[in-house]
């Protein structure tokens, strides 16, 4: 089902980045093919050769509610849902327009990159906060959120970069924290679909925690960002959706997208959506199966590198240092880690740094790909080509 899988002429931004004869682990995205129902939809709607406006598919907020209800186990209202014709980061950038903080926006690190840019472009103050760590993974520093008196609390979830799934408690910790400080919680949780079969938590979906839903006041200081994109690998033809139980938010979110031309709905990504939702669970189980043997794979030959090990999406968190040592280049500092091993093992990986301050000194592994070539690239990793 996931083998072997060629990009070329394809034009990936992944396979661009890394340079020709390098295997490409950085961004997240996946080397393996979609479900055939997506390719299916697109080719069928290709077939007919006007792609004039389209309005919202009027059944596409009742397939997200069912996708929850289905996958999730948990009831999203189908008027909390929009629909949305950007990839999430546009979104990010949107929902702070609309939720006008009064306070600063806070978020951990490391943490997805896309949220400091984001800030900065929206012209918001904003503060990184360290995030706590055990020898389970990370932890959310919500008494230290606090203390920052936050308009607006950013977070992933599960954790980009290193695939934790957050805790139920910490969560509603920060919606709590969201509606006590008249702010807002925005959960990311593009990568929410891609909990592993063997993880020790579910995915918390943040507008439907117990205490949060439709009775509690902090679901209307909370929003869960997500997106067919990263789960069924299609951020190609960018996409989102948003769950917003305050009214007034969605009001003013659907303004400030009128004013840069937006509206719901969208030719391409409501095909891709309706595809995914609709026929795609079968993929996503066998995905999710194939991700947790990479993971083990990635996790065993890297050993003392990995800083926390995945329960979630198909990123692993590196010691650059260590990384380096296993890679047969040792004594590096961990800032040069990535440049060595990009030349001197032709393997790509993401700089830590890109996660903000608390990513310094580690690397991030993009494990999705077809076994094959996971094989090669940890080989290359581990100086077992004779290098």
């Amino acid at each position: 089902m996931f083998e072997a899988f060629d990009r070329t002429g394809t034009g990936s931004s992944k396979w661009a980045r890394a340079g020709a004869g390098r295997i490409a682990l950085g961004l997240a995205d996946m080397d393996l093919p979609g479900p055939p129902a997506i390719g299916a939809a697109l080719a069928a709607r290709a077939g007919h050769r006007a792609f004039g406006y389209t309005v919202c598919d009027p059944d596409g907020r009742q397939l997200v509610a069912e996708w929850y209800r289905r996958r999730h186990g948990v009831v999203v209202d189908p008027d909390w849902v929009m629909l949305l014709p950007f990839g999430p980061r546009t979104a990010v950038r949107l929902l702070l327009e609309a939720a006008e903080p009064r306070g600063p926006v806070v978020f951990g690190t490391p943490e997805w990159g896309g949220f400091g840019p984001v800030c900065r472009a929206a012209g918001l103050p904003y503060r990184e906060v360290p995030l706590a760590r055990d020898e389970d993974g990370y932890r959310l520093p919500v008494e230290e959120f606090a203390d920052l008196r936050p308009g607006v609390v950013m977070v992933s979830s599960p954790h980009n970069p290193s695939g934790r799934p957050w805790r139920a408690r910490e969560i509603r910790a920060l919606a709590e924290l969201a509606e006590e400080s008249g702010g807002l919680l925005l959960s990311d949780e593009v990568h929410g679909d891609l909990v592993h079969p063997d993880a020790d938590a579910r995915h918390p979906v943040a507008v439907a925690l117990p205490g949060t839903g439709s009775d509690g006041g902090a679901v209307r200081h909370t929003v869960t960002l997500n997106s067919v994109g990263k789960t069924f690998n299609t951020s190609g033809i960018p996409s989102c959706f948003a769950l917003v139980p305050a009214a007034a938010l969605r009001e003013r979110l659907t303004a400030v997208m009128a004013g840069h031309g937006f509206w719901e709905g969208g030719l391409l990504e409501q095909l891709v959506q309706r595809a995914a939702f609709s026929e795609g669970g079968p993929w996503l189980d066998g995905l999710l199966a194939h991700l947790a043997v990479a993971r083990d794979l990635a996790v065993e030959a890297l050993g003392g590198a990995v800083a926390a090990r995945p329960q979630a999406s198909y990123l692993l968190w590196l010691d650059a240092a260590a990384v380096a040592r296993k890679a047969g280049l040792p004594g590096l500092p961990g800032e040069h880690a990535r440049a060595a091993i990009l030349t001197e093992r032709d393997v790509e990986l993401a700089d830590g740094s890109d996660f903000g301050p608390g990513g310094h000194g580690f690397l991030r592994l993009n494990y999705a790909l077809p076994l094959a070539r996971l094989r090669a690239a940890l080989t290359h990793l581990t100086c077992e080509n004779g290098l």
